[in-house]
């Protein structure tokens, strides 16, 4: 089982750690990669149109401003995608928040908080463990040790 971690730009790589090291914590393969809807969206699309047929399991894609990262790729696939809007640019990321939760009808991106890579990749895990009871039993775990206890 692999994810793919996406981000816009190079820039948005600190950021968007913490997805990769928690999936990655979690023994979940992860495949990053810096692609953007507006630079390069044929290559976005034929990652999402062809991710099921390569063994991904979701894809967390991570952008700002306009931020149609997401939504590009939920246009493209019907695995799950979660959107983490990014901070910077004028409005600090309530851009990018806005752009990534108003999804047409029909193509749904699951929107965690802004800069929430951490929270994405969660919950991308809560999603797999649904029929991986090792995976759900790490979870528990890894919930408990968060809550310090």
């Amino acid at each position: 089982m692999k994810v793919a971690v996406l981000m816009g730009s190079p820039r948005d790589a600190v950021k968007m750690t913490p997805a990769r090291e928690t999936l990655e914590a979690f023994g979940i393969e992860v495949d990053e990669r810096v692609l953007s809807a507006h630079r390069s969206p044929n290559e976005v699309a034929e990652l999402a149109r062809t991710a099921r047929e390569s063994g991904y399991a979701a894809l967390i894609c991570g952008a700002g401003m306009a931020a149609h990262l997401a939504g590009v790729c939920a246009a493209h696939t019907t695995l799950p995608v979660v959107g983490v809007p990014l901070s910077g640019g004028a409005l600090n990321g309530v851009d990018a928040l806005y752009a990534t939760v108003q999804m047409p009808r029909g193509i749904p991106v699951a929107t965690v908080a802004i800069d929430g890579a951490l929270n994405a990749a969660l919950l991308v895990v809560e999603m797999l463990a649904i029929s991986d009871p090792e995976l759900a039993a790490a979870l528990d775990e890894d919930r408990r040790h968060r809550a310090g206890g």
